[in-house]
């Protein structure tokens, strides 16, 4: 049985990405994490060096949006979402 309290190991070779936007400007937005989803670096790319990135980097590409998780309650927000919904 697994003890819960014991963090799973780290899989440095599980990378995700979760695109968030294709900007006009033509840069990508996206989350990027490496063996865990929920911890992540927001990142913006030109399109074709995201592709480049997702490419090398053999990328799990997650769908839709990031899960909220409840106990975080206003600290739980990203940087994507203070500058277009939260605080505007």
């Amino acid at each position: 049985m697994i003890d819960p309290t014991t963090p799973l190991p780290v899989d440095v070779n599980r990378k995700y990405v979760r695109l968030v936007e294709r900007r006009p400007d033509g840069l990508v937005e996206f989350e990027f994490s490496i063996s865990d989803p929920a911890l992540f670096v927001e990142m913006l790319l030109p399109e074709a060096a995201y592709e480049e990135f997702c490419q090398t980097n053999r990328v799990i590409l997650l769908e839709g949006s990031r899960p909220e998780a409840e106990e975080d309650g206003d600290f739980n927000w990203s940087l994507h979402e203070a500058t277009h919904q939260r605080f505007r």
